[in-house]
């Protein structure tokens, strides 16, 4: 896809982070938005900051885990806008700790919005960017699923984030073979960053209130937890940058992208592991120092 005015762009996740940079750019290129978030108030800051730049744009209050909410997210993106070319199945959250102590409640939350959001994503609005392209040979689409390094190899602490991840780039690599089979006109992408600044690391802020009255988090989850607001907030690498790698990406029809190419080292590692049946590599190999640290906290 070369030519974006006038284009629609549904994003996921679309009031901070990852998102709102995706629309920041596709409001530049001319394209018509549809924002999503769970975060109601966050979201009509967001709709109104761009409204006043001249954007047209609508929002909708998505719980990308309720497959009824992103079925009212198509149906609002067709009635003001009449068809979508991008999707961006961008929301996610983050929880980590050992992985035997997430309860029941941290899979179904997680899962929820970062595998089932971009499962739902995918069922509901394919078929509609599939419609549009049998009826215009002109038409052109393509959908970004973000997942993340943690979707290509396996940190300590971060298992049920891992597993989420994963699942993401395995359905988007299938979704990218099963397009191929259909059309030559709606391509796929998968987006992997790094450690990025964005909210992610306070993703607890959404978790869902029935969650309340649940045991104390952990000494791991607490670990995790500060642990990953450490990392997230020492990136380098700005949202605002990845989302300038994505629309490149999404130009040149690119299925992987990456906010750091150099973190790749530890994806061949695991490869490697993999084809010669060796036991997973040390992913402190290089920083001791952070894995004794790792160890003092957990065992106290």
């Amino acid at each position: 896809m070369d030519h974006f005015e006038g284009k629609v762009a549904v994003i996921t996740g679309g009031a901070s982070g990852f998102g709102k940079a995706f629309a920041r750019i596709g409001a530049s290129l001319g394209m018509r938005l549809v924002l999503a978030d769970v975060q109601q108030d966050v979201l009509d800051a967001t709709v109104g900051e761009f409204r006043a730049q001249g954007a047209q744009v609508i929002g909708v209050r998505t719980d990308v885990s309720r497959a009824a909410d992103m079925q009212a997210l198509a149906d609002s993106t067709l009635s003001a806008f009449g068809q979508v070319n991008l999707l961006f199945n961008n929301a996610g959250v983050g929880s980590g700790g050992l992985i035997w102590e997430n309860s029941e409640r941290d899979w179904d939350w997680v899962l929820g919005v970062n595998l089932h959001g971009v499962i739902h994503g995918v069922r509901i609005f394919t078929p509609l960017m599939l419609a549009a392209a049998e009826k215009d040979p002109a038409y052109r689409g393509h959908i970004v699923n973000t997942a993340s390094m943690a979707g290509l190899v396996n940190a300590p602490t971060m298992g049920i984030y891992n597993v989420s991840k994963h699942a993401v780039v395995s359905l988007s690599e299938t979704l990218y073979q099963d397009l191929s089979l259909v059309t030559d006109q709606v391509h796929c992408s998968v987006l992997c960053p790094f450690f990025v600044p964005t909210g992610i690391a306070q993703s607890q802020r959404n978790r869902p209130k029935d969650a309340a009255g649940e045991a104390p988090l952990t000494r791991s989850q607490l670990v995790a937890r500060a642990q990953g607001e450490k990392a997230v907030s020492s990136g380098k690498v700005t949202a605002e940058e990845v989302a300038q790698r994505t629309f490149a990406a999404i130009r040149e029809e690119n299925f992987y992208i990456y906010s750091h190419p150099q973190a790749l080292d530890s994806v061949r590692q695991r490869m490697e592991a993999i084809v010669g049946a060796r036991n997973p590599a040390d992913p402190f190999a290089e920083k001791p120092d952070v894995r004794a640290a790792l160890v003092r906290a957990l065992r106290g």
